[in-house]
């Protein structure tokens, strides 16, 4: 929640001691100037700290938030962490999206809740196997088990299902554990792009077979800014400062160096080691994950209606939307689209 009374109290005492110093603001020009405090905002991730929150940790680490007005306190993610129970209750000021589902959830459930930019216009999403002949291709694991975690269920799993007549018949519990991947070499599992081709290349020397989902036309943004309608309608001065040094903290982190950020990330996440992080900056680089697509014109944070309405319709023809949702409610295109800080682009 937006500290607004703390901020006003600290503002009325910073006025009071000057008075105290130097009399009334109408005695001069050597009155001394009270100097804003920055916005107090609290930013929950949506998973541990790592490569793939890596420009809100730089925009922390190298004083873009501060530039821009703002006090940002990043509160990790994690097993059983959930962003949109904790904006809906108000827990904290703004929090990440993992996927497009979650701000149209949001709207569904009625809490007035938008994405405001989105981190990555490819989803990092991925299936992965062992090297074998017989899959090529997403098409051909058609039919055979899958591991899963619940979330993904309802998620891309739907959206696997539309294009690809998968079936829940093939789905296996995943729970976050390599072992049973890594014992199976028919086992597929769902992934992150930077994170268990890592784990099994290194654990188990596999170099595994990785299939991009948003590369075979998976609709959604990732890793989204979701902003409470209040804090839009109220300070959309403050969501643009965080937009815009979000922004800038991509770029920094993507073509400049992210030493500053990886340090913060490290402190929140002692696990995430640094070949971890650098092999997941590798990948974010080589897929455009957050550098492609609309992002190439429009800047780092992009979005379109066309792009929201092909997800949104893709999955109300799967039973997940009623038809009549606006899922225009779902996002607001105000702060981004604006090409800013490209040129930090090397």
């Amino acid at each position: 929640m937006l500290r607004r009374t703390l901020a006003t109290v600290g503002l009325l005492a910073a006025a009071m001691a000057v008075l105290l110093i130097t009399g009334p603001l109408s005695a001069g020009p050597a009155t001394a100037q009270v100097a804003a405090a920055p916005e107090k905002i609290s930013f929950a991730t949506d998973w541990k700290a790592q490569a793939e929150h890596g420009g809100f940790y730089q925009a922390l680490a190298t004083g873009l938030y501060r530039k821009h007005g703002l006090e940002v306190t990043i509160r990790q993610g994690g097993p059983g962490s959930d962003t949109q129970q904790l904006l809906a209750s108000g827990a904290v000021d703004m929090a990440l999206g993992s996927n497009s589902f979650y701000p149209v959830n949001l709207v569904q459930a009625g809490a007035e809740v938008r994405a405001v930019m989105t981190s990555f216009q490819k989803d990092p999403q991925i299936l992965m196997t062992h090297p074998r002949d017989d899959i090529k291709s997403i098409a051909d694991m058609k039919g055979k088990p899958i591991l899963i975690s619940n979330t993904a269920r309802s998620t891309f799993w739907i959206w696997l299902k539309a294009k690809y007549g998968f079936t829940d018949d093939q789905i296996r519990s995943y729970t976050f554990n390599m072992a049973p991947w890594l014992q199976d070499k028919s086992a597929i599992q769902q992934g992150y792009l930077s994170s268990e081709p890592y784990q099994v290349k290194t654990e188990g020397g596999i170099e595994p077979q990785v299939f991009l989902l948003a590369d075979a036309g998976y609709p959604s943004y990732s890793a989204m800014v979701l902003a409470p309608q209040k804090l839009i309608d109220r300070k959309p001065a403050v969501v643009q400062s965080f937009v815009d040094a979000t922004i800038e903290g991509w770029y920094s982190y993507l073509y400049g160096d992210p030493a500053p950020g990886n340090a913060l990330i490290r402190k929140d996440n002692p696990e995430m080691t640094e070949g971890t992080i650098a092999y997941g900056i590798a990948k974010l680089k080589e897929y455009g994950i957050a550098d492609s697509g609309d992002a190439v014109k429009l800047g780092i944070g992009a979005m379109t209606p066309e792009r929201w309405k092909t997800f949104f319709d893709t999955m109300v023809a799967e039973g997940v939307y009623p038809s009549d949702l606006d899922h225009t409610k779902a996002y607001t295109l105000a702060f981004v689209n604006k090409a800013h800080a490209a040129e930090m682009r090397k």
